[in-house]
């Protein structure tokens, strides 16, 4: 999940140039939803969830898929990606924080350490990829940095709450209820123009929809979700911190430099890492 995030993050960046965030956001979700429910069917995976349940997954499907793409795609068209990502790894730290206060998972000074640890790692690797020179400070990028924030919050929770629901019940039946709910919000936020707006996407932004929508969403979700239903949040929570690694190696790959610090940042992740698994 990890390694896909890390390369929606630079197909995010580039589609946002081109097309509207909210569009962008709804349409991934859009396709997503029914090839969720499809999968369903082929699985023969029960459909049905208690109704009791469903106010909690249309929650989390505010939280999860609606607020959260709403939040950190405007917050990334406003802002510069190296910021973005450095705001978007705030999420280790709101699992982490959500996870030992709401579900009781055990602060162990090593954990807690080991998250930390990561998370400076994880700050390290995007500063060595960071033109301070080019940055510039506007009223319009503080926005986009709250933003980005506080689609990081969101997804804390959403983690955080799944996890009731997904230690009950089937991890792809959760993941396309909330699918489900989350698009049904999109609907009223990108208004009438959605359909016209469609029409003006290019080909290569139809492709990155196509991205987002079947890998960065269906198969990074499930992944992620699965993970959440055998492990601690925070310990699965700390492995987002390989997002920000993935995307700087993805970029060195197109071409971009790659510093001696980046290194330092990658063994501090890797070690951060490790002593949360060992504790």
């Amino acid at each position: 999940a990890s390694l896909i995030w890390g390369g929606s993050f630079v197909v995010v960046k580039l589609a946002v140039g081109e097309i509207d965030p909210l569009v962008l956001a709804a349409s991934r979700f859009l396709i997503a939803t029914p090839i969720m429910f499809v999968l369903l069917l082929v699985r023969r995976s029960s459909l049905r969830i208690p109704r009791k349940e469903w106010p909690w997954l249309a929650f989390l499907g505010l939280a999860g898929i609606t607020s959260l793409y709403v939040f950190q795609y405007i917050g990334i068209a406003y802002t510069n990606a190296s910021i973005s990502a450095v705001l978007t790894e705030t999420d280790v730290l709101f699992i982490a924080l959500f996870s030992f206060v709401f579900l009781k998972e055990p602060a162990k000074k090593g954990r807690v350490f080991g998250i930390l640890l990561s998370f400076v790692g994880v700050v390290v690797v995007i500063l060595s990829n960071m033109d301070v020179t080019t940055m510039s400070f506007t009223g319009l990028f503080l926005v986009g940095s709250s933003l980005v924030i506080l689609s990081s919050f969101c997804w804390g929770i959403y983690s955080v709450g799944s996890k009731r629901l997904l230690e009950s019940y089937d991890v792809l039946t959760v993941t396309a209820y909330t699918f489900a709910f989350g698009t049904l919000f999109y609907l009223p936020i990108v208004g009438g123009h959605f359909l016209s707006s469609l029409e003006e996407i290019p080909l290569m932004g139809w492709l990155a929809i196509l991205y987002l929508a079947v890998v960065s969403s269906i198969v990074a979700y499930l992944s992620w979700n699965y993970a959440l239903k055998h492990m601690d949040a925070s310990q699965a929570g700390v492995y987002l911190s390989f997002i920000a690694l993935f995307t700087i190696l993805i970029a060195f790959a197109l071409g971009e430099r790659m510093t001696p610090a980046f290194f330092v940042g990658a063994a501090l992740i890797i070690t951060g890492v490790y002593l949360t698994e060992r504790n």
